[in-house]
């Protein structure tokens, strides 16, 4: 067999998911950018989602009042044609609130999944939090009551394979979660 038919017979990587869950503000979204541009730079074929933008719809129906329903269904389209594309680790940051929601995200990535829950202390998310709605007391107020809330929530609810504490560098928080998910 010539190096060419070798090359051939070794099959790629088959994808895998990657859901970063944790509170509002603890830093899922800056994570996910850095851990995407970290696995660019390894030239692992990749794609990074934020959940909340497949969800983002209104009004939401009162039996599903954070569009979880929706967000799965456009989860798995947008999930297949990445797949389609090339990408071998689809990162997604999102809230993952109850141990049997975790089989409809690995149905919508149709690959297997690991949730790393991404901590940080009260006081950092809290001043991050804000900064973010200093203009908007009422959204600040929510989310504040929200961090307690979900913390308490993800805390009862053991979703994640692992956990990660943010750093306050972004680069050096992806390198964690890489290592702590054998990438």
């Amino acid at each position: 067999m010539n190096g060419a038919d070798a090359a051939a017979d070794v099959a790629a990587p088959a994808p895998r998911a990657v859901l970063l869950n944790g509170a509002v503000g603890v830093g899922k979204t800056t994570a996910l950018g850095a851990i995407g541009e970290e696995l660019a730079g390894r030239g692992i074929p990749g794609a990074a989602l934020d959940l909340d933008w497949l969800r983002r719809a209104w009004p939401a129906p009162d039996a599903d009042p954070f569009h979880h329903q929706l967000e799965l269904a456009n989860l798995g389209a947008v999930a297949a044609n990445l797949r389609e594309a090339g990408a071998q680790v689809l990162l997604a940051a999102g809230v993952l609130e109850a141990r049997e929601d975790r089989e409809g995200y690995e149905r919508a990535f149709a690959c297997p999944l690991t949730v790393v829950r991404l901590t940080a202390p009260r006081q950092l998310v809290r001043e991050r939090l804000r900064r973010r709605h200093e203009l908007d007391p009422a959204g600040l107020a929510w989310h504040l009551d929200r961090f307690d809330e979900l913390t308490g929530i993800l805390d009862a609810a053991g979703v994640e394979d692992v956990t990660v504490p943010i750093g306050q560098d972004p680069q050096a928080t992806a390198r964690a979660v890489l290592t702590a998910v054998g990438i």
